[in-house]
Parts: structure tokens; C-alpha cells; sequence
């Protein structure tokens, strides 16, 4: 079937998404409220919400950034 390819960004492959699923599947509840928890206090990054339709365009710039 033509056009069924799985597409990945670059540097990510099958494997790669196999071993991000598996860890997150395998982390039980306080594990994944921990690691949330520990994302809002890492120094020189910012969590915020912003509307769904500027996403896309949030995406693109980050896209753009070179840290």
C-alpha cells in the first residue's frame, strides 16, 4: 500500500518511538506526576498555556531555535 509510511521527524526512527512508548507505559502514576513536577523547576525553560490554534505556529518557532 502506497503512502502508508510512518514519517518521523529528524533523527527519530521506529526504535526510537518504541523506547520513548515503553518508558512512558511502564511509569506508574507518582512516577509520571514526579517527572511533570520536576519539569517546572528546570532552570532556563518555562511551561505556559497558550491556544490551541497557535500551536502550529509556537512549533515552527521553537523549530527555529538553536539552543
Amino acid at each position: 500500500m502506497r503512502g502508508n509510511k510512518n514519517k518521523f521527524p529528524p533523527g527519530w526512527d521506529e526504535e526510537r518511538v518504541q523506547r520513548v512508548l515503553a518508558y512512558y507505559e511502564s511509569q506508574t502514576e507518582e512516577e509520571a506526576v514526579a517527572e511533570d513536577e520536576a519539569a517546572y523547576e528546570h532552570e532556563g525553560q518555562t511551561i505556559m498555556e497558550i491556544p490551541k490554534e497557535l500551536v502550529p505556529k509556537v512549533r515552527n518557532l521553537l523549530a527555529q531555535h538553536r539552543v
